[in-house]
């Protein structure tokens, strides 16, 4: 650690300003390695920084460990970050052997987009900033000198490829990951995190726990949900379906195919398109799509009849499957999917009922989550952009609804001011994991534009039409994301309520199988969901496998257990609970199961 580095705190700005600043030292090291690459961008991302090259090889392993090795000499060589003004032709002069560079230039300079590829609507002037060799096309800011880096907290991760601005039309490149800290301590505990989230993969864990699968021949992003995935999925649901019809909504369900002029009357064919799939052509001259969404149906649900301010307020809730067109690069497990389930919900309500409307959603919301057992929550607060449809009214009372349900919810939030989408504001509530990550799950979205697109209207007391007051609420998000988010929270570890198998009886030996199915029988007989091991293998082989499908009970059954009429419970925490009657575990499953605890 050189003298020049500095103990104080960092604010996240800090952070920002170190990882930027790291992924140009990486750079320069890369430059002294292959004198010839061309590079692309080197953002900082979330906790961790990334650079974009061409390079005459493929990386290894051990070249990662050279580049680290070289930043940190660059470190310690006390390189001050030098920051100039250019004009875009000094600019391009300098970046002449650098076509990446080049084309950036091009965009700044017609105000297209900054030098990290975004979209922007006034070209800013052009900066560099040097060290030692180095420099590179960027705003900043960044450190004052290397030196401000602990080159003790600094880490090179992975390789993978990357096409040059997202596109997979233009070159691929390969993109090197690192990160940076303050202290060797935050590196330390952030590789256990990322160690920790490896472990936790859904994707994983979904093949060893053998919940589902993907393939080629059914096509990337469609998830196969096998026999004990769909176990848990059953129970989401039944949970979702009991607290819906607690809660006075209305179940609709509703086509996986609309036609074309539904889409344009929803707007989704001007400013969706590039997300929806090719239309499908029917033999009444007309395409049809497939729904990217459900809204537009609960519309029609809605304008079925004729309805008054005492319907009000509607509550439409659908678990309704929708398809996307996303790239293949960009699909993740059950994270990103080209095919999912929305749980949406449509509320309609007059002004008077709209804040008591939020205050439904958003503790309906938690109620749910809470259930799942998510009791970390952020919310964002996302307000009227420049460009929106509706009434400047009517967003601000929506906004002042919003952040009055926050207030009373007790929930921190952030504002982003101008963040919300043209139609509406909304609220977007994350669940932070035991690791500490954030979950985008549940939005509370109003919705000015449908409405109007749709004529959507209700009578008065007044005997006048009037518009309603429309809120979106997706609540666990989709299935297939809330569920991987599930798998990963808990490592496969699920509460008993959820666990595909609950209890698995383990006779020692072949003379003991025929009381461990009569106990099975018991066992499924109060609701329980259980196996027996009738393999050939030994009772600890047994135990082992049923530790590694995470199961909750171990049910040991012998000669003993035979004559008592008793079974030997074990949990997977490897909690030996010792013998116990039939009687007696299932009132403790059951009671454990009902109440939905996370104890055993």
């Amino acid at each position: 650690m050189t003298d020049k580095y500095r103990e104080e705190a960092y604010t996240h700005a800090d952070l920002y300003c170190i990882r930027h600043s790291a992924a140009h030292i990486m750079a320069q090291a890369v430059l002294d390695m292959f004198p010839d690459a061309k590079i692309a961008i080197g953002p900082p991302i979330e906790d961790r920084f990334y650079y974009d090259f061409a390079l005459p090889r493929s990386l290894t392993p051990e070249d990662l460990e050279t580049i680290e090795a070289r930043m940190r000499d660059i470190i310690a060589g006390d390189y001050t970050f030098e920051r100039r003004v250019v004009s875009a032709d000094e600019a391009a002069a300098i970046f002449a052997d650098q076509p990446f560079k080049l084309e950036l230039i091009e965009g700044l300079k017609a105000g297209q987009f900054d030098e990290n590829g975004n979209p922007i609507d006034d070209a800013p002037e052009i900066s560099l900033y040097t060290q030692d060799t180095f420099t590179d096309l960027y705003r900043g800011p960044h450190v004052a000198s290397t030196a401000d880096i602990n080159p003790d907290a600094i880490k090179l991760l992975s390789v993978a490829g990357a096409y040059w601005r997202g596109d997979e039309n233009n070159p691929m490149l390969q993109r090197i990951y690192g990160t940076a800290w303050r202290t060797a301590e935050e590196l330390e505990q952030h590789l256990w995190r990322l160690e920790e989230a490896t472990r936790r993969d859904h994707r994983t864990l979904g093949k060893q726990l053998d919940l589902f699968s993907t393939n080629d021949h059914v096509g990337a992003g469609l998830v196969l949900w096998h026999p004990k995935g769909s176990i848990i999925r059953r129970e989401i649901e039944a949970f979702w379906d009991e607290l819906h019809d607690a809660s006075g909504y209305d179940f609709v369900y509703t086509p996986h195919i609309g036609k074309s002029s539904l889409w344009e009357t929803s707007g989704h064919l001007d400013f969706y398109a590039d997300s929806m799939y090719a239309p499908l052509q029917m033999d009444d001259g007309q395409d049809y799509y497939l729904k990217p969404m459900n809204c537009p149906f609960h519309m029609h649900i809605y304008n079925s009849r004729t309805r008054s301010y005492r319907d009000l307020p509607l509550r439409f809730a659908e678990r309704g499957t929708v398809y996307r067109f996303e790239r293949s690069g960009t699909l993740h497990g059950l994270l990103r999917v080209r095919g999912f389930t929305q749980d949406d919900a449509h509320h309609f309500c007059t002004r008077a009922q709209m804040p008591d409307e939020i205050d439904f959603a958003l503790d309906f919301c938690l109620t749910m989550l809470r259930g799942f057992g998510f009791e970390d929550f952020a919310a964002y607060l996302s307000t009227r952009p420049d460009k929106f449809v509706g009434g400047i009214d009517d967003w601000e009372q929506a906004e002042v609804a919003l952040e009055a349900a926050l207030h009373r919810a007790e929930l921190s939030y952030e504002v982003d001011l101008g963040g919300g989408a043209f139609y509406g504001p909304k609220i977007d509530l994350k669940v932070k994991d035991t690791l500490g990550r954030e979950w985008q799950l549940s939005t509370i979205q109003f919705d000015f534009n449908l409405p109007e697109r749709f004529d959507i209207t209700y009578t008065g007391e007044d005997g006048h039409e009037h518009r309603p007051f429309m809120v979106h609420r997706a609540l666990l998000g989709s299935i297939e994301r809330f569920f991987g988010a599930l798998i990963e929270h808990y490592a496969g570890v699920f509460p008993v309520w959820l666990a595909p198998v609950q209890a698995s009886v383990i006779p020692i030996t072949d003379k003991h199988v025929a009381y461990a199915d009569e106990v099975k029988k018991r066992l499924k007989a109060a609701g329980i969901r259980v196996e027996v091991d009738d393999s050939g293998n030994r009772m600890g082989y047994k135990i082992r496998a049923a530790q590694e499908q995470k199961i909750p009970y171990m049910l040991v059954v012998g000669n003993r257990e035979m004559e008592d009429g008793t079974v030997a419970v074990r949990l997977r925490t490897e909690e030996d609970l010792g013998a116990m009657t039939v009687e007696d575990f299932i009132a403790r499953a059951v009671e454990v199961i009902e109440a939905k605890s996370a104890d055993l």
